[in-house]
């Protein structure tokens, strides 16, 4: 029996946290449960699930993530499923390696032999969006993702209307006909700005617009997917099934679970039969590390409705610390013409530098996210 030994953690730079799950055989798993400005305290709740798992059987993973997802009375939300996460990518890490297969094959097997990229984008004039996005074609890369805006009133003035449309505009100029730019709202906006920008975006033809309303507004989603022909994508704040149900059925075009937020590999795949029930494509949220992009790949590989993966080499804000600095061997986490090949290594398919991420962890980190209000002084996404 392959007994889960020990569980570890490490905070790393930039805003990272890590799980390594060693087993009474010598297997190192490794997972991520970063939650941006939260993750002291899922370090918390990873030792506390790991009370659970030591001295059983790693192989059990379903099992392992009923007994930590509904074995106690209080259940859900953002920290315990991060937490979860984690583990649950560690898990999986550990079966594959001790089958000597990538994930994706325990999963069913590859349905694609490589998956799309997308990167972020900033910019809060035109030009600045011009030349990041010149830059990340010239990286590569075929599809990018921009905001919509930075801070908004409740009720959008015309300038500010205008200024969202004038950046997008920018964006369509320098992509052509033959790329794509997802336009992120970020919460950003009230419905009834929101269902006023839609239009406006028509003639640039958007990928998608991505998280239109706040997730605790998701009851008011429908509204906005009546309003516009482009497809609306949502989900990086959702964290179970029971979560992206009713957006499936306000009519969502683009599930985004975030592998390191909704319960892992084990609740995602799940997400994703769930949204294909829904003609809905799946394209995780992904700003974080080289561990949760591992995963993401490796359930795009065994999912049929895999839209398109974001992932964060060289996002403006991975200070102290890039996607590929904890990788032993940085290319099977490379793209080329705006893909990533089929990762064919045993478990998630990389190789984490330990020394690394151990000397990091020595220095830490407090990233903490920015606190925004819209301009009329209520509070909003960052």
């Amino acid at each position: 029996m392959t007994r889960i030994a020990r569980v570890e953690t490490f905070l790393v730079a930039p805003r990272w946290l890590f799980v390594r799950v060693e087993t009474s055989s010598g297997i190192v798993g490794w997972g991520e449960a970063t939650c941006e400005g939260r993750s002291e305290t899922v370090r918390t709740a990873v030792e506390q699930l790991s009370e659970l798992l030591v001295g059983r059987d790693a192989l059990r993973i379903e099992d392992h993530w009923q007994v930590m997802t509904k074995g106690s009375f209080y259940r859900g939300g953002p920290i315990l499923a991060s937490a979860v996460s984690g583990l649950d990518q560690a898990l999986w890490d550990i079966a594959g390696k001790r089958y000597g297969a990538p994930v994706h094959q325990l999963l069913g097997g590859p349905v694609r032999d490589r998956i799309r990229v997308y990167g972020w984008v900033g910019g809060d004039e035109p030009g600045e969006v011009r030349d990041q996005i010149s830059a990340a074609v010239e990286s590569g890369l075929t599809a990018v993702k921009m905001n919509a805006s930075g801070r908004m009133s409740a009720l959008a003035s015309v300038a500010e209307l205008d200024g969202v449309v004038r950046r997008v505009a920018a964006a369509r100029e320098v992509l052509g006909d033959e790329r794509d730019v997802a336009v992120d709202f970020h919460g950003r906006f009230t419905l009834a700005t929101a269902r006023r920008v839609a239009p406006l975006l028509d003639p640039y033809r958007p990928f998608f617009l991505e998280e239109p309303v706040v997730p605790e507004n998701s009851h008011l989603i429908g509204e906005f997917v009546r309003s516009t022909t482009t497809p609306v994508s949502t989900g990086e704040r959702l964290y179970s099934r029971q979560e992206f149900l009713p957006v499936l059925q306000a009519g969502i075009a683009v599930a985004q679970p975030d592998l390191s937020h909704a319960g892992g590999i084990t609740e995602v795949r799940k997400i994703a039969a769930l949204a294909e029930v829904y003609d809905a494509q799946l394209a995780p949220h992904c700003p974080l590390g080289p561990i949760a992009l591992a995963a993401c790949l490796q359930v795009g590989f065994a999912t049929p409705n895999y839209l398109i993966q974001e992932q964060s080499i060289g996002i403006h804000y991975n200070l102290g610390a890039e996607v590929l600095d904890y990788c032993l061997d940085k290319t099977p986490l490379r793209f080329v013409d705006g893909y990533v090949e089929r990762l064919t290594a045993p478990g998630l398919g990389i190789e984490i530098d330990e020394h690394a991420v151990r000397a990091a962890d020595k220095r830490g980190h407090a990233w903490r996210s920015p606190t925004w209000r819209h301009l009329d002084g209520s509070y909003a996404e960052w």
